[in-house]
């Protein structure tokens, strides 16, 4: 009998009640080729590679992550709580050593969801892998994550949760933000003072193909993990790269997601996009969960795939060694980074508008940050959206120190009734979720 080299879990949970619209890409067909793939192929059948089922996530879950407005129920569905639960099943599964890697292929997806929730953007409500990295930090003491998003969109939600936090890498390859949703993820996007350099983006320009891919994988994602030491590495596995995607403008294959994910090591894979439903999707992700397992994937082929047909151009090719070169630098430098946007601050602050495109909102965000040598640094976030209530969320990190505490529950405490609707604060270090109705 067959045996996987890597002793490897899955979860599925296609969401049969869910979707953007009965044509909508983001449907239940999604999965359910894959699963049918996947039954086809045997896998299930091999020695190691083990079916769990999904558990539901929790409102705790949820609140360790977001600050929901008006609450989590407002901004969520019952497959939401199961599609985040799966991650967290397959998340414990792998901190139990019941598994060494796991995949969960659940929808909805969620990398586009950011701290604040007002409703849908991208697809996305709520962001499971974010829910399932914050679960396994609390009940299993994980130190220093890192993600690699290998999703074509940039995974600005992920991006945004992390932005503060020193002991989460977040590393992004991407389509060039300049080209496609959301329109972020440039080199820029370093991470906030007391976190700066942590968040990595890597826009690869339009028509990238194996090759780019592989290199920006060997020569920047690769060394940076290895500099960064994490211990645990998850996987935003979105598989929208693909050349046959009907969104994107990629031209990554089924064997080159395998080989990825084979050079990478991730120790959780969680699904995102992709949206070439049956010409691409199952051959992918069977691609990816035999690479998981330590097993062969050669045979892994598109029925119309043709790598000389797909192949970059030298424009690209250079494109990406130069962007290589850019993006070992900023990750070189970051200590130097951080000291320049710290320097003579108390606080830092910024103001954005952040919309949402699935449910039409419009959102105004003031972030404050407190500035901080010994933790991530309290901040607090006064959001407000048309019709909707205005709320100061305040947020405690997971190693928050007693100076940050204090401001922390001094802001919370002192939210003025005359501004604000929802006071809401976050205390990581206590895991503890605090709401107060002004």
């Amino acid at each position: 009998m067959l045996c996987a080299k890597h002793k490897t879990g899955l979860v599925f949970f296609p969401a049969f009640d869910w979707a953007i619209s009965p044509n909508h890409p983001e449907r239940e067909e999604r999965l359910l080729y894959t699963q049918d793939q996947v039954l086809e192929e045997g896998l299930l059948d091999i020695d190691g590679i083990i079916e769990y089922k999904p558990d539901i996530a929790t409102i705790r879950d949820i609140q360790r992550t977001h600050f929901c407005v008006p609450d989590e129920w407002e901004v969520t569905t019952e497959s939401h709580f199961i599609s985040a639960g799966g991650a967290k099943t397959i998340g414990m599964a792998v901190m139990d050593k019941q598994v060494e890697r796991g995949f969960a292929l659940v929808r909805p997806p969620g990398h586009h969801a950011m701290r604040v929730v007002h409703g849908s953007r991208g697809f996305c409500n709520i962001n499971i892998e974010a829910m399932m990295i914050e679960y396994l930090r609390t009940a299993y003491k994980v130190g220093r994550v890192a993600i690699v998003d290998t999703d074509c969109h940039h995974g600005d939600g992920t991006q945004d949760i992390y932005w503060h936090d020193p002991d989460v890498l977040f590393i992004s390859l991407h389509q060039d933000g300049r080209t496609l949703y959301p329109g972020s993820g440039f080199l820029n996007e370093l991470g906030g003072p007391n976190a700066a350099g942590l968040t990595v983006n890597i826009p690869l320009p339009p028509n990238t193909s194996e090759e780019g891919f592989i290199y920006a994988l060997e020569e920047m994602v690769l060394p940076i993990l290895a500099d960064f030491k994490p211990d645990i590495i998850i996987n935003s596995a979105g598989q929208d790269n693909h050349y046959a995607d009907p969104l994107t403008n990629m031209n990554f294959s089924a064997q080159g997601y395998a080989r990825l994910t084979e050079l990478l090591k991730p120790d959780i894979a969680v699904l995102e996009g992709g949206y070439s439903i049956e010409s691409a999707l199952p051959y992918m992700n069977v691609g990816i969960i035999l690479a998981m397992a330590g097993l062969d994937y050669s045979r892994v082929r598109e029925p119309d795939y043709d790598p000389d047909g797909i192949r970059q151009g030298r424009e690209v090719t250079e494109y990406i060694r130069r962007l290589g070169d850019k993006v070992m630098t900023g990750w070189n430098r970051r200590d130097e980074t951080r000291k320049e946007l710290q320097a003579g601050k108390t606080f830092d602050r910024r103001r954005r508008s952040i919309f949402y495109d699935t449910d039409n909102i419009l959102e105004k965000q003031e972030e404050t940050v407190r500035i901080c040598e010994e933790c991530g640094g309290c901040w607090s976030i006064d959001t407000s959206s048309d019709g909707r209530k205005r709320a100061l969320a305040v947020h405690l990190p997971i190693k928050g120190c007693a100076a940050c505490r204090e401001t922390a529950y001094q802001w919370y405490e002192s939210a003025d009734p005359k501004t604000f609707d929802l006071a809401l604060l976050q205390d990581r270090q206590k895991d503890r979720y605090l709401k107060r109705e002004l």
